[in-house]
């Protein structure tokens, strides 16, 4: 494909944005479509970027001239029927994590993937940040072999708001997704199968329905563990953190941001084309798109990940 890809997106809130921030760097790649909840919200942001078309109504979007993909940045609820609406519909597709909130769910979206042989990605950021890109290169030279993962994914979200402080329409969930983001890095980086998961989580919240509190323990076949923490109680430094422990070094990553245990900052501006996580993830996308190929973290390759969710969703029920 030599032509300009032509892409929506579905989901203009704080995520969505991003998307459309990094669609404006990747040389070959248009938005010709947002499609929001909200259609005055939606619309300013179709005049803010630059883009024709504003709906609230993804099957409207879905019957436009000449496109070809869509990225889907919406409520987790909604990502597995959507990523079959747009397979369904002849488009290549990116679902944003989590690919689904239950493994029958994400097994169907599978399903149809190998059904229609369109490109169909989930966006596993983490597997595209330069920080944890650096510590793949050298597990894959064989300089470096995880021992132990210790993960802190910790926030502040008494009340049902967004990254962008507004009120959300959907509730978010520590494990469906963002524990989904540590299960598929642990098991990517150690490039072994998980093959124990065990789960502890604190008590429901009143309103929001969730447990705010969650702790989480892996270990792969090769031998390596995993502890996750995850907390929406959390009221000081927030993101995600991730010690990695090896046989030949020490490695602590913030975002796209590495460090030795020493808290010695590392130079990963070289790694790949870009710092912003979001953005490598979509040129991922779209050069999967143009060669015709299996992207890093298909549907296909993260479904493992859900299966492990599975089984610790059990667990706690």
């Amino acid at each position: 494909m030599s032509k300009t890809i032509k892409v929506a997106l579905a989901g203009a809130g704080a995520f969505g944005l991003k998307h459309l921030d990094a669609i404006k760097l990747i040389d070959g790649v248009e938005c010709i479509s947002i499609v929001g909840r909200e259609l005055d919200k939606t619309q300013e942001a179709a005049r803010k970027y630059g883009v024709g078309h504003a709906t609230t109504d993804l099957a409207e979007t879905l019957k436009l001239p000449g496109l070809d993909a869509v990225i889907l940045a919406t409520p987790t609820q909604m990502h597995a029927a959507q990523t079959i609406q747009c397979l369904e519909a002849g488009k290549h597709v990116q679902v944003e994590i989590p690919l689904a909130d239950s493994l029958r769910d994400a097994e169907a979206v599978v399903a149809m993937q190998e059904k229609t042989g369109l490109v169909a990605m989930c966006g596993h950021t983490r597997r595209f940040n330069p920080s944890h890109q650096y510590v793949r290169k050298r597990i894959l030279a064989g300089e470096f072999n995880i021992q132990q993962m210790d993960v802190q994914t910790y926030f502040f979200r008494r009340t049902n708001m967004n990254a962008l402080g507004q009120p959300r329409s959907w509730t978010d969930h520590l494990l469906w997704h963002h524990a989904a983001h540590t299960v598929d890095l642990f098991a990517y980086q150690a490039r072994s199968p998980i093959v124990k998961a065990n789960a502890v989580q604190g008590p429901i919240h009143p309103t929001l329905g969730i447990a705010m509190d969650m702790s989480i323990q892996l270990k792969t076949e090769s031998g390596a563990i995993c502890t996750l923490s995850l907390s929406f109680n959390n009221d000081g430094p927030l993101g995600t953190f991730f010690r990695y422990i090896g046989d030949s070094a020490t490695y602590i990553a913030r975002y796209d941001d590495l460090f030795t245990g020493k808290d010695e900052k590392i130079d990963v501006s070289k790694v790949d084309v870009s710092m912003n996580g979001i953005e490598l993830q979509d040129r991922e996308f779209f050069a999967a798109i143009r060669q015709g190929r299996e992207p890093n973290s298909s549907v296909a390759g993260v479904l493992a990940c859900y299966r492990t969710l599975d089984a610790l969703e059990r667990q706690l029920d």
